[in-house]
């Protein structure tokens, strides 16, 4: 008999009914806590996982915040001091022009070309080398971080975004009539309706539409691009305004051409080329033009972070109320951890 006990003890401890000892252990256990302990576990596990998930979001906020600053940074930087050695090597130019300059102003602009000239010449290369990689810095970091309203299900590929330096030669792009801008003109009553991509190519002119800041350029050379479609510039793109700053960028350069020949031999008198001042004024337009495109980037990009500081904002106290999060999320994303939809937030 007493071998019979044995035998069904070890049986309860190593077969099937084992799981069911254990459950009774612990239901016998809750049994003797009362209501108020048990609530108080849970809220306390409650309160340490959001506050755990909490922390990795502000880690992630941080680490998005950094990227970006350090993004625009490098950009601003490096496009700055190009855009400032060039005006400096036209106003010298100017300056030798101007027949009512005197000799000590001459002497200086010579003395001024000479200096800057390697300067200009070894930024504009460093630029050149890595615009391409700037330009998918600022998707990255820019873009694609505080695209809020993402959807992560629609059908991407790496190549939804055509628009680079290469395209916008085949299309001969216009720097001196595409400036960025973000609002509709002052003194618009109302704004173009947007022709479809398809059909842009078969107006006009190019096709503007203001309140949501993109335009679509056509080619004017159909064989040269290889295609009529239409390609669409968005101004709150970081990376379209970059590669379109790039290429202008370029241009300019390249009609400085007389200018940075005088310089490197500055004691010469300066060519027959760009010494009318309407030639000069067009050169100065441009000047003016590129400074403006870099100060609109700068705008967005400081626009840009200050969607991911409104972003990531602390929740109200309500917000980590049990229950409350996943009600108000049925609504809407205002107590979600990381906001989706930012006050700030545009659509693109």
């Amino acid at each position: 008999m007493e071998q019979n006990k044995e035998a069904a003890r070890a049986y309860s401890r190593t077969g099937p009914l084992r799981w069911l000892t254990q459950f009774d252990r612990r239901l016998t256990l809750v049994k003797g806590l009362s209501l108020v302990t048990v609530l108080s576990s849970l809220l306390v596990g409650y309160f340490q996982y959001l506050n755990s998930y909490r922390e990795k979001v502000s880690a992630h906020a941080k680490e998005n915040m950094q990227t970006a600053a350090e993004a625009f940074d490098t950009i601003a930087t490096k496009f700055s001091k190009v855009q400032a050695l060039q005006q400096q090597l036209f106003s010298d130019y100017t300056i030798v022009l101007d027949d009512r300059a005197d000799s000590d102003e001459q002497a200086l602009a010579v003395k001024s070309a000479l200096e800057n000239l390697k300067g200009y010449e070894e930024a504009q290369l460093a630029l050149f080398e890595t615009s391409e990689l700037l330009a998918r810095k600022a998707q990255m970091h820019i873009d694609w971080a505080t695209h809020f309203r993402l959807n992560p299900y629609e059908q991407q590929t790496p190549t939804s975004d055509p628009l680079d330096q290469a395209l916008l030669r085949a299309f001969d792009f216009d720097c001196d009539h595409n400036l960025p801008q973000f609002a509709p003109p002052k003194g618009a009553a109302t704004a173009t309706p947007r022709v479809p991509a398809e059909n842009a190519c078969s107006v006009a002119g190019y096709n503007w539409d203001p309140p949501h800041s993109y335009v679509d350029i056509c080619p004017k050379n159909r064989e040269k691009a290889g295609s009529n479609e239409s390609v669409t510039i968005h101004w709150f793109s970081a990376k379209h305004q970059l590669v379109v700053m790039h290429y202008c960028l370029r241009n300019l350069h390249e009609k400085l051409a007389p200018v940075r020949s005088w310089a490197a031999n500055p004691d010469a008198r300066p060519a027959g080329k760009m010494s009318s001042p309407v030639d000069r004024d067009r050169i100065q337009t441009a000047l003016d033009f590129q400074a403006r495109r870099l100060n609109a980037f700068m705008n967005l990009a400081t626009f840009h972070m200050d969607g991911l500081r409104e972003a990531y904002r602390p929740d109200s106290f309500a917000c980590h109320v049990p229950v409350v999060t996943s009600v108000v999320g049925l609504f809407n994303d205002a107590c979600s951890p990381i906001k989706t939809t930012p006050i700030l937030a545009v659509k693109r």
